[in-house]
């Protein structure tokens, strides 16, 4: 009797195993632009939570670095801006932009069904940072990407001015939740479509 116990317990163990180290695991895409190092610490907190995600690979780029392998291979795609002029840093919207002009995600919607989220910085506590955040997700749904928030009502933001040391335990708090998120959204959407094939 004991070495049946035995037996069930290795497969179970085994069975865990496997799940846990599924060869299909999930790529998140965590690219952003910074001038001041804040927006960079942000993208670092967004990365700690995908991480916490078992079987999550994370992948952190400035914006400008992003390979069209690098977003074509992710899963799911975080984006971040520093606010400039209530609005993403011009470089971001380059990175949009280049989806199409240099990528080609178009005609065929490549990013179609990726999941996507934003989070930003900036100076004030009403200085744009909503607005940024709904600019990378216009852009997002434009591609016909899922949008998912999480750690805010539009994503994660942090306030920098007046700051010490720029970015606080909680904000960081609100940008490993949104990493989380988004990991488990696409963990839901890839088993349903493995389920759907």
């Amino acid at each position: 009797m004991r070495s049946i116990c035995l037996i069930l317990m290795c497969a179970c163990l085994a069975a865990t195993a496997v799940q846990a180290a599924d060869p299909a695991g999930i790529k998140v895409l965590v690219a952003y632009h910074s001038v001041t190092g804040h927006t960079e610490k942000l993208a670092q907190g967004v990365a700690e939570g995908v991480k916490r995600i078992p079987g999550t690979v994370v992948l952190v780029k400035r914006v400008g670095q992003v390979t069209a392998e690098d977003l074509f291979s992710s899963d799911a795609v975080i984006v971040g801006s520093p606010v400039y002029w209530s609005n993403m840093a011009g470089e971001v919207k380059t990175f949009f932009d280049n989806w199409q002009l240099k990528f080609g995600v178009f005609p065929e919607f490549k990013m179609r069904d990726k999941v996507g989220a934003a989070f930003a910085t900036g100076g004030q506590v009403a200085g744009g940072k909503e607005v940024t955040m709904l600019t990378i997700l216009a852009a997002m749904l434009g591609n016909q990407m899922v949008v998912v928030s999480g750690g805010g009502a539009f994503g994660a933001s942090a306030t920098t001015e007046g700051q010490s040391p720029g970015i606080d335990d909680q904000e960081l708090g609100s940008a490993r939740d949104l990493g989380s998120r988004v990991a488990e959204v696409t963990w839901m959407m890839k088993r349903g479509a493995r389920r759907d094939e």
